[in-house]
Order: C-alpha cells, then sequence, then structure tokens
C-alpha cells in the first residue's frame, strides 16, 4: 500500500457511518501494516504497473475502476471485460498472453443500452458471447450480443426479457445444455444457439449464509460463475453487499456433480473476506477461477483500495490451490505485498497512455467514454490538426454528457489547453456523476467554479477564451493552476477541494471518480495536448 493509513478517512463522515463506527474503523486504521509497502513499478504516463519485473506482482492487477471482471481463456490468450455502467462506448475488452499484462482492445458495446451491471464474456460453438444486465427505462433487462471475432465488429444487442434479474452467467451442462445462471440463486435455460431463452426462471441454489452478527451491508447473493473442472461443476457466488462496510462483500462456493445439482456449500465458507479495515483491499467478491499458461489455478475479483472508495472496484489476481477433496482455496489475506507470477505465456506492455495529443482519431471506448451519452454523442466530436473539437452540450457538466478517462493512481495531474468558443464554456473535471463533481471551468470572462455537482464561484478570468488548465488530485486533495502562456508560468487558482466522499457510499451508482473535459453551451470547445501524470507514492 502506497498511503498514510491514519489519514485515510477523511471525509467519511458523509457516508452515515456511525460515530461508534467510525472510532472502530479509525482505530484499526492507526495500526502498522504488516509489511512495508512496496513501491509499484511504472508504465505509460507513469501509471503503476502491476508486473514489478521480478517475476512476481502487486495487486491491482488492472487499476481504476473495474468491477465485476469476466474472464475467457481462449487457447493462449486471455480476455476480460468489466461492468461499465453509464460509460459509453462501454464493455472494452482487455487482451492478456500471461494473465498479468493486460492491454485494452476495442469497446464491444457501442449504443446506450442503459447502465451496463456485471456481464458474463464467454465463447460457445466458435462464437464470442456477451451477456449484459442493464438498468434502464422504461424496464431491466439482460441483452446478449455477438461476435465472430473478439475485437468486433459485435452485433447489436438483443433483449432477453429478463427484468427481475443480475449478474448472468452461461455454462454448458454435461449433457449439452446451455444456461444462464443468476443473480439470487435462480438459472434459465437457453436456446441451443445461446440468443434466446428456452424455459422459465427457476430457483436452484440457496447460497451459504455467513453469521447473523458479522458486519455486511446485505445479504444480496450475486454474481454467480459457474466453472467446470474435472467431473464437478463449481458455483462461485459473492454475498454480503458489494460496498457499505468493508467487511461485507465476500466469496463463497459450492458445488456438484451436475449442471442440475445438488449445490454442495464449500466446508471453509467464505474463501475470501475482508476482516479488518486495516487491510489493503475491501470489500472483496465477484470472483471467478481460470488457469494460467503453466495450468496453474487463480482467481480474478474486485475489492476496493483501502482509504480510496473514488478508485472503484479494482481488478486483483488471487492464487488458487486445489486440494486432493475436490475443493479449491483462494489465498485472500491482505494481498498488500507481491505475489509470484505465474510461469509461461507472453507479456506485453500493461495498460495505455491517458495522455492524448488529438493527432489521431480519439480512442473512444478504449482511452475515452462519454457519459450517458445520447443517440447522437459522437457527432460532437472532430479531431483535426492536433486539435479536439468538442461541441458544447447542455449549461454545466451535469447536462453536458462529458468525455472521460479511467484513471488507476491515486495521485495525479491532468492538464490541456483548451479554448472555449464565444458565448460558451470549458474546462477540466473529476466526475463522479450529474450530482456529484469537482472541477474548474471558463468562458471568455469569468471562471466558473465546479463543487459538490453545483456550479459555484464565478470570479474574473484574465486569460480571456484560451488558457492552458492543470488539475492535481494528491490522495483526495484536489488543486487548480492556470497559465495564460501555454505552461510556461502558472497561477494557482484560490478555491481548492477535498473529494474522498465523491463515492458511491455517499452518491450510490457504482462508479469512480474519473478525470474529464467538457464543453457547455453554443459552438466548439477545442482542446489540444491533453497531458496525464501519475504521481508517485
Amino acid at each position: 500500500m502506497q498511503t498514510d493509513r491514519r489519514t485515510l478517512f477523511v471525509g467519511t463522515a458523509a457516508t452515515g457511518l456511525t460515530a461508534l463506527a467510525l472510532a472502530g474503523i479509525a482505530r484499526a486504521a492507526t495500526d502498522a501494516p504488516s509489511a512495508p509497502p512496496v513501491p509499484y513499478r511504472r508504465g505509460f504516463d507513469n501509471q503503476r504497473v502491476s508486473d514489478l519485473g521480478n517475476g512476481s506482482f502487486l495487486n491491482p492487477l488492472i487499476s481504476g475502476d473495474r468491477p465485476d471482471p469476466a474472464i475467457l481463456q481462449d487457447g493462449e490468450d486471455y480476455y476480460m471485460t468489466f461492468s461499465t455502467f453509464d460509460a459509453y462506448p462501454g464493455l472494452t475488452i482487455w487482451h492478456s498472453r500471461d494473465l498479468v499484462n493486460w492491454r485494452p482492445l476495442n469497446a464491444a458495446l457501442t449504443r446506450n443500452i442503459g447502465s451496463v451491471w456485471a456481464p458474463s464474456l464467454h465463447k460457445d460453438n466458435g462464437r464470442y458471447l456477451l451477456y449484459i444486465p442493464v438498468k434502464a427505462q422504461p424496464q431491466n433487462d439482460t441483452f446478449v450480443t455477438w461476435a465472430e471475432n473478439i475485437e468486433g465488429p459485435w452485433s447489436d444487442p438483443v433483449p432477453l426479457g429478463l427484468p427481475n434479474h443480475i449478474d448472468p452467467c452461461h455454462a454448458v451442462g454435461e449433457d449439452g445444455s446451455k444456461w444462464l445462471f443468476l443473480s439470487g440463486g435462480d438459472r434459465v435455460r437457453l436456446a441451443d444457439d445461446n440468443l434466446s431463452l428456452a424455459g422459465p426462471v427457476e430457483h436452484v441454489y440457496d447460497p451459504w449464509r455467513y453469521p447473523s452478527d458479522w458486519v455486511v451491508e446485505g445479504f444480496a447473493p450475486e454474481g454467480p460463475k459457474i466453472h467446470r473442472v474435472g467431473d464437478w461443476f463449481y458455483m462461485i457466488t459473492a454475498v454480503g453487499g458489494t460496498a457499505g462496510p468493508p467487511t461485507g462483500h465476500m466469496v463463497i462456493a459450492a458445488r456438484s456433480r451436475s449442471i442440475n445439482g445438488p449445490w454442495e456449500h464449500h466446508p471453509n465458507n467464505p474463501l475470501v473476506r475482508t476482516t479488518s479495515s486495516d487491510e489493503a483491499w475491501w470489500s472483496r467478491g465477484h470472483a471467478s477461477l481460470v488457469q494460467a499458461p503453466d495450468k496453474s489455478w487463480w482467481s480474478v475479483y474486485h475489492g476496493f483500495e483501502n482509504g480510496f472508495w473514488t478508485l472503484g472496484r479494482q481488478c486483483l489476481m488471487d492464487p488458487v490451490t486445489f486440494t486432493d477433496d475436490g475443493w479449491f482455496h483462494m489465498t485472500g489475506g491482505d494481498l498488500s505485498q507481491p505475489i509470484a507470477k505465474p510461469d509461461g505465456g507472453t507479456a506485453q506492455p500493461h495498460g495505455m497512455a491517458l495522455s492524448d495529443d488529438f493527432s489521431q482519431p480519439l480512442a473512444l471506448g478504449s482511452k475515452w467514454a462519454f457519459f450517458r451519452p445520447g443517440p447522437d454523442e459522437n457527432q460532437r466530436i472532430r479531431v483535426a490538426d492536433k486539435v479536439l473539437h468538442l461541441a458544447g452540450k447542455g449549461e454545466a457538466p451535469s447536462t453536458g454528457s462529458p468525455l472521460l478517462i479511467t484513471a488507476g493512481d491515486t495521485r495525479y495531474t491532468f492538464e490541456c489547453d483548451i479554448e472555449c468558443a464565444p458565448g460558451g464554456r470549458a474546462g477540466l473535471i473529476l466526475f463522479y456523476d450529474d450530482k456529484l463533481y469537482a472541477g474548474l471551468g471558463f468562458d471568455g470572462e469569468r471562471f466558473v467554479t465546479h463543487q459538490y455537482g453545483i456550479e459555484r464561484g464565478r470570479p474574473a478570468n484574465p486569460h480571456g477564451r484560451r488558457m492552458r488548465l492543470r488539475v492535481t488530485n494528491d490522495a483526495h486533495i484536489v488543486t487548480f493552476d492556470t497559465s495564460g502562456d501555454g505552461g510556461k508560468t502558472w497561477t494557482r487558482f484560490d478555491r481548492g477541494m477535498e473529494v474522498s466522499g465523491y463515492h458511491h457510499n455517499v452518491r450510490g451508482g457504482f462508479l469512480m471518480l474519473r478525470p474529464g473535459l467538457y464543453a457547455a453551451g453554443p459552438g466548439e470547445a477545442k482542446f489540444r495536448d491533453f497531458r496525464f501524470t501519475a504521481l508517485d507514492a
């Protein structure tokens, strides 16, 4: 871990925790970690990299908001995607050949069908399949889309008619039957082509229950993952609630000789659970199994970084061992120290640069994403001569579908040369959702300060319609600097902010605080030379 545990709970009163609970967490947070923090390797833009280059890796596997990992092994290749909620293009596919180093490919979902929750990624009969649960109006549903090539094109998503369930997982029975396992211990049969339902929803599994005095968010059985290993079907489920108390979310398992059950609870449930708020990773769950190139077994799941709910749920990897009795065991524990990498496979550069000089078409989906876009959102953007032209929309970030990136470091800066249109406004923001964001914008005469999801102070702008803006997020302490000479000299803006409370346990929505840019009002804003730099801890 890279943070002083004594300073992690600034601003947590807004979460609604009781004074007694806060006192207990604070006491745990003052305890020294079991081992000193290990520095991360650094990659693109100085972003932290899991692979330490010495035969070991350090969680998170993929930093930033990567919740509900859905992983697929396809020969020597591994693919993974995550919940993307209101960010579009969504469901970016990530690729690895060694399970440790990952790079983003293309987004599989380009049409806004609602808020995308835990997806399921599979391959059956040579066809790639994505099952996509969404929260949407007028009705929730689960969609299916398919592709012959993992990089697309993907078919237009088709609703299946499952308004009351989330977290589907595709499974093939011992008799070749096709199923979706669902939240709550339910399942539904699929047609042989996997693209429609072939029966009613049925209840097949009552998950293991934790002791009644454990501190959890709620029972909430969700995220079932079905794996067939040898003669056994294993079902891995998340219970305890996804966020809330750090000790709530957990991984449980059951097994059966048949896809039809009966399901036998793992004798050592829960397999993974945060037991102390002093641990490096909180609220861990939504686990899957995967076999590495060296045939060793691993689990990927998500968790919150200690004190950094603002980064969302990040992707973690944990060693798994199978025992002679046919059960498997996850290592769990604190996960703050390096873990020996699996052998084999081929490493590739991890991640991608978040900086953008706009010399190429905008990398929508892999790098940039709109928040809750309309059907014609892509028409707002044009890239030419190293300039991003972004048409204004709405009157503020709350109504303007800003362009955002996913940053996975606890300390960073980002800056950009911005030219607003006559009568328009533009700026840089840290954006959770349309009700909670912070940032600084301007028009030709005045700045506009964004804080708590509202527009506040309007001091005079000495730079006119073009300036360079810089935002620094130093472990939740945010400062702004402006420059009228292209970044040669900087002036500190006189309003700083503290944003540790800009997260799910305050606002809901399961999102993260993302850096980005916005344009509002008439005309096109022009953005040049966007630079992101992670800061060493």
